[in-house]
């Protein structure tokens, strides 16, 4: 069996594969205090109760875009299931071209992000991660990762402005059963999350534009991450959401380098 990990900057995700299919994951916070034996304890904590065997976990893969804590899983690895595991980063033999200035520059959560989209529904792509950042990724008809945006996440806007406005409160992230808000809490409801769809269908189009171009058909539009499911059941313009991508990408790759290994 295969574990992968995805470490955020909020949350680290964690699943464990056989073969293509996952069969339980897990979401903890990404705490730089906890240590190599914290999480080990953790995820064994994990597979017990899935009834999983920790003997079983052969490969280990990360994507990380905390240096910090890709350092602890990796140790954790090594300690608890006797395997060196494999970082994801774009010197990687990822199976696409990366067309940014700089490929060592993309978070490895957004390779993976268009390595398993690719691999699940071809080209062109337009993938959304909706996490602490809002990215969204670009991937060609012919796979090569061409580039994308990056916007502040929907709880990151809601915290900072909680945070910078004296008078505005910490909010629940919920729509208010109205557009228009009554109270401050209504209006900060939505300003924060109709403005997060409205931007989000905004970029989408303006992306679209650009990729049609090139690329001659409209592209796939894919979501992930924690505010995913939010944001697809308001949004016609998502056609797919997939919670579980960066994992999925996570074992593709590492599933790629396992075949390209001379055999002993």
């Amino acid at each position: 069996m295969f574990l992968a990990i995805d470490i955020g900057n909020t949350h680290t995700v964690l699943g464990v594969y056989k073969k293509d299919k996952l069969l339980a994951n897990w979401r903890v916070t990404s705490s730089l205090q906890r240590t190599e034996d914290e999480l080990g304890t953790q995820v064994l904590m994990f597979l017990s109760h899935a009834g999983l065997k920790e003997t079983a976990i052969d490969h280990v893969g990360i994507s990380s875009v905390v240096p910090n804590l890709t350092d602890i899983s990796a140790a954790m690895a090594k300690k608890y299931f006797r395997v060196d595991p494999i970082i994801i980063s774009a010197a990687l033999p990822l199976g696409i071209q990366i067309r940014y200035e700089n490929p060592n520059a993309v978070g490895a959560d957004r390779l993976c992000n268009a390595v398993a989209g690719f691999a699940k529904y071809g080209g062109p792509l337009i993938i959304i991660d909706f996490g602490t950042a809002t990215t969204y990724d670009v991937v060609g008809a012919n796979g090569d990762y061409l580039g994308g945006v990056i916007a502040a996440g929907i709880e990151t806007s809601a915290a900072d402005l909680h945070r910078r406005a004296a008078k505005l409160p910490k909010i629940e992230l919920h729509l208010p059963g109205a557009v228009i808000g009554t109270d401050t809490v209504s209006s900060m409801q939505s300003g924060i999350l109709y403005g997060a769809i409205d931007g989000m269908e905004g970029m989408v189009a303006r992306l679209q534009k650009s990729l049609t171009a090139s690329e001659k058909k409209a592209a796939i539009v894919v979501a992930t991450g924690g505010f995913s499911s939010f944001i697809a059941r308001y949004s016609a313009v998502i056609q797919h959401q997939e919670p579980n991508l960066v994992l999925d990408g996570v074992r593709l790759i590492c599933e790629r380098l396992q075949t390209k290994k001379p055999s002993r």
